[in-house]
């Protein structure tokens, strides 16, 4: 595809579990469609002072950034935010803007090749990047009526450019108005083509998920990525219950529902910014994917035991197991990054855990600096490819390539040989990833059961709260697909050292 975004999003493995720090934070609002145009403030005034620049100029801005530039999508966006002195409703609407002209780019170019007289790769970076921003909001959002979008993006190319271009853009644009009923996928198109121009997936991407799951499958996936992220929940259950606090959140005007993967998860449908309510600060509750709350349940750690998470910044599943153990035990939880340390440590402070041991180094290393057979349960939440969390970074689905997925897959194997060894036997061995990437998922249990006899299968505790989930249970782990719960994808295996 011309012209394709190159940034990369940011963290460890690309993995996105929904804490607030770190890796994670790529979320698209769930009220991208409001429009946004205008300057009122939260409580409705107008305001005084006009922004120094507008949603959509921040928009172009962002894109050209991690186009030209290799930017990371969330980290130029939200520095940008800083800067800019934009309204809520206009924040929102530049972030739609990035997230989602980010997630429909291949269809994006698709539309636009046929009325760019020299081809989209021809234009320059922010010439294309305001008309792919102006195209999506004709197309996706539903509420911006298209003569604005034409005026704003024709201003903006005059302040940015000059009047050649100012008039291509208006051209391009009208044009596609004009023809708005062929802006459409051919239905004649070859499957996999077709999958991968109307959910806006890379081919190879499609390709590979058709022979994997199956057309049906394949395109349920794409389809499920270019969906809103939810907003959930983890209950820190060494201060409150989930029903005390669905209670409060409700009596304030929130609207939640229990998941129904975890016993310890929210979703909160409407309620605000969770990262700036008291509970959170508090320590109450914890931001986190329902997906990724499976991870701690299946390590199952008991109070006073030693626990090892090998990779663990920037917390999230750390903070959760030892919630578990009622802060009761020790956890070692380590990284290789020394600046995340203080994420770790952040999240168990604010959460009131002292079990937590954050230590810093390559987990490759681990098995030097711990004796042998010296921990009850290990969690091994691997980098990987971070093909189950596109929908909230979809700067992966440009940026990965099958030599991606073969390079991780070699490391995981490594890094599972090396911990292997710290289980003591009857101990319970997690291995965990955000992607759907059977190499780096099922066949790599496989692979890894095979090498090492001393290790097994363990019984499942991977279970949902309703049977009206169904999970794929594969070579002792379950494999989530984002279409299956809405929520993240993940696999998680859960195994046992039966002998020394």
């Amino acid at each position: 595809m011309s012209g394709n975004i190159q940034g990369r999003s940011s963290g460890k493995g690309h993995r996105a579990a929904g804490d607030t720090s770190g890796r994670e934070g790529n979320r698209r609002p769930n009220s991208g469609k409001s429009g946004g145009a205008g300057h009122a403030s939260a409580n409705g005034a107008s305001r005084s002072q006009k922004p120094k620049t507008s949603a959509r100029a921040l928009a172009v801005k962002v894109l050209s950034a991690v186009e030209q530039d290799g930017a990371y999508s969330n980290l130029e966006l939200n520095r940008r935010l800083k800067e800019a002195d934009l309204s809520p409703a206009d924040a929102g609407l530049a972030t739609e803007l990035v997230y989602g002209t980010i997630a429909r780019l291949n269809t994006l170019d698709y539309y636009l090749e046929r009325f760019v007289a020299k081809g989209v790769s021809k234009l320059q970076p922010w010439v294309r990047s305001l008309l792919r921003i102006s195209v999506y909001q004709m197309i996706y959002l539903d509420r911006i009526p298209e003569h604005a979008v034409v005026s704003e993006a024709v201003n903006l190319a005059k302040k940015l450019g000059h009047q050649g271009i100012s008039g291509m853009v208006n051209g391009v644009l009208r044009n596609m108005i004009r023809q708005r009923d062929e802006l459409r996928i051919s239905e004649h198109l070859p499957v996999a083509e077709r999958i991968s121009l109307e959910h806006s997936h890379p081919l190879w991407m499609v390709e590979r998920w058709i022979a994997q799951y199956g057309e049906e499958a394949a395109e349920a996936i794409c389809r499920a990525n270019n969906e809103p992220p939810a907003v959930s929940v983890r209950v820190n259950t060494t201060m409150t219950t989930r029903e005390k606090l669905m209670q409060e959140m409700a009596d304030t005007g929130a609207i939640v529902e229990a998941s129904k993967l975890s016993s310890d998860g929210i979703l909160v449908r409407s309620g605000g910014n969770m990262a700036l309510t008291s509970w959170y600060r508090n320590g109450l509750f914890s931001i986190q994917d329902e997906s990724s709350m499976l991870v701690a349940e299946a390590v199952a750690p008991e109070e006073g035991q030693n626990v090892l998470d090998c990779c663990a910044a920037p917390g999230g599943k750390t903070a959760h197991m030892a919630e578990k153990m009622q802060d009761r035990g020790h956890i070692v939880a380590n990284d290789v990054h020394a600046h995340k340390r203080q994420l770790i440590l952040d999240q168990a402070d604010r959460l009131g855990l002292s079990c937590i041991d954050a230590v810093t180094g390559d987990a490759l290393d681990l098995g030097e600096r711990y004796p042998m057979s010296s921990f009850d349960r290990i969690l091994l939440d691997a980098p990987c490819s971070g093909l189950g969390v596109i929908r909230r970074k979809p700067d992966v689905k440009w940026t990965k390539s099958v030599e991606d997925i073969e390079d991780i897959s070699n490391l995981q194997r490594e890094l599972l040989d090396r911990v292997a060894p710290l289980l003591k036997p009857g101990g319970i061995l997690v291995y965990s990833t955000c992607t759907i990437e059977p190499s780096e998922n099922e066949l790599m249990v496989a692979d890894f059961l095979n090498r090492h006899p001393e290790y097994s299968p363990a019984e499942a505790s991977v279970c949902s709260e309703s049977e009206t989930v169904n999970l794929k249970v594969v070579n002792g782990g379950v494999q989530i697909l984002p279409q299956d719960a809405h929520s993240d994808g993940f696999f998680i295996a859960r195994l046992t050292r039966t002998a020394e």
